[in-house]
């Protein structure tokens, strides 16, 4: 006999509670803890030990390679790995608005080659996806419309078509009427996940799910959602500027430091296979605190400009504001320069932007930061043809930075003259380049090469 039992579970990180509390221990959230009925049956537990499933040897199973199937285009195919895995889960996330449909919608048209493609939405009518594919261009039979929400007649969908690609739009919205709680509750997503897996993965079918997000940017639900999945991607960026990031956070098939950029256009999701040229391209003649530094995303360089802004503070405590920095490593970087160059930044506000958006985490940026910062409160402007990359440690050194035959090669392409890296990357370049490469020790060598 069916035995009740309620419980309360966070509804942003799934911790269960006998009680109701109004701040969740786990997250710190207020008031997320909602009312759950779960069923227990009882034999349950002895009928899933009655299953046999004896362990073998490792090397009795045999490897297989991953069968990938191109997506069409070659910026998510990089953040990917090279394609979409046959039988994969693949978990997109971003905010409202910010061109995921849009996005899924050209790939589902891109891989009709491959077999039919199953668009599942539990929140748009078919005559809204419509209306968005002939704007789009998108005209294919092969492409199969499901508007539901139950996940009971979703998965008899998936196994009597047997399609090659499975779009889910959104895993928010699904409800199994196994779960009493609502659709989009923890239970609900976590209940979900594990039906379209189990269905999915048992007959290689490549899954897509669309995930809401947070107000903190995380995709709403358990956090086990994201590992339950292959993948997981971020599409990031605001919503009224056109560039759009595509970012893997996790992925068993392939690197989690790559890429892809985007541009949103009236034809929808456009592929930009040269961001470098894009993100330096509206930079002014010599404007000072303006500064070109070389990042790797992954295997790819992106030459990025960074602006740096120095003005008296107003009030007793400066300000210090960072735009695609680590606010932290602006005030150590801050702190450098007062100790180690002699610049008497304790009573100016300093600004730090990164152009296009673009979020920087590496330490091959320091020196270009330093630089910036100099200039601004100099007054005095950076040379537009040189770019700067290097490691700043606390001691005011120039360290190694790795990949670097890469970063030349990305500043020679787009017509740079000259490169402040440091002296230890310099000593073990083995090619030559069409570049004026000077090594630099420290900041105070490299702030008299530059001309600061």
């Amino acid at each position: 006999m069916a035995k009740n039992k309620t419980i309360f579970v966070c509804n942003e990180c799934g911790y269960e509670s006998s009680k109701w509390l109004g701040k969740c221990p786990a997250c710190n959230n207020w008031n997320t803890f909602f009312e759950q009925k779960i069923i227990e049956t009882k034999g349950s537990l002895k009928a899933q030990s009655n299953k046999v499933n004896s362990p073998k040897p490792l090397n009795s199973y045999e490897g297989k390679e991953c069968i990938r199937m191109t997506t069409g285009f070659e910026e998510l195919d990089r953040v990917l790995g090279g394609g979409l895995v046959k039988g994969s889960l693949v978990l997109l996330g971003g905010e409202p608005g910010i061109g995921k449909s849009t996005l899924i919608l050209q790939i589902c048209d891109k891989v009709v080659g491959e077999g039919k493609v199953l668009y599942v939405s539990g929140e748009e009518s078919a005559e809204q996806i419509k209306i968005r594919a002939d704007r789009l261009g998108i005209n294919n039979d092969d492409i199969l419309f499901l508007g539901e929400t139950d996940i009971d007649v979703i998965n008899q969908s998936i196994i009597n078509l047997n399609p090659k690609l499975v779009i889910i739009d959104s895993i928010q919205t699904m409800y199994s009427e196994e779960i009493s709680s609502a659709a989009g509750s923890v239970s609900q997503v976590r209940e979900i996940t594990t039906q379209i897996m189990r269905v999915c993965k048992s007959r290689a079918i490549t899954t897509i799910i669309i995930g809401h997000v947070t107000k903190d940017g995380n995709i709403a639900g358990p956090r086990v959602l994201e590992h339950m999945v292959d993948t997981v991607l971020y599409l990031e960026g605001e919503r009224y500027v056109s560039y759009r990031i595509l970012r893997g956070v996790k992925n068993r098939f392939g690197s989690t430091n790559e890429i892809g950029m985007f541009e949103m256009i009236d034809k929808g999701m456009s592929e930009i296979l040269n961001p470098s040229d894009i993100l330096i391209s509206e930079r002014e003649d010599n404007p000072s605190g303006s500064c070109i530094v070389s990042a790797m995303e992954g295997t790819r360089p992106m030459l990025i400009e960074l602006q740096a802004l120095t003005s008296q503070s107003v009030f007793g405590i400066p300000k210090r504001t960072a735009n695609g920095i680590d606010y932290n490593r602006l005030a150590l970087l801050i702190a450098v320069l007062e100790k180690k160059a002699g610049l008497m930044l304790g009573g100016q506000d300093v600004y730090l932007n990164v152009v296009g958006g673009i979020r920087l985490n590496e330490p091959s940026v320091d020196l270009g930061i330093i630089a910036a910062a100099t200039s601004s409160f100099k007054n005095v402007p950076i040379p537009k043809d040189t770019v700067i990359m290097g490691e700043v440690g606390l001691t005011g050194e120039v360290r190694r930075i790795n990949l670097m035959e890469k970063r030349l090669k990305e500043a020679e392409k787009l017509g740079f003259k000259t490169c402040i890296i440091p002296e230890s990357n310099k000593k073990v370049l083995k090619e030559k380049y069409k570049l004026d490469i000077i090594g630099v020790k420290n900041i105070g060598e490299a702030m008299k090469k530059i001309g600061l």
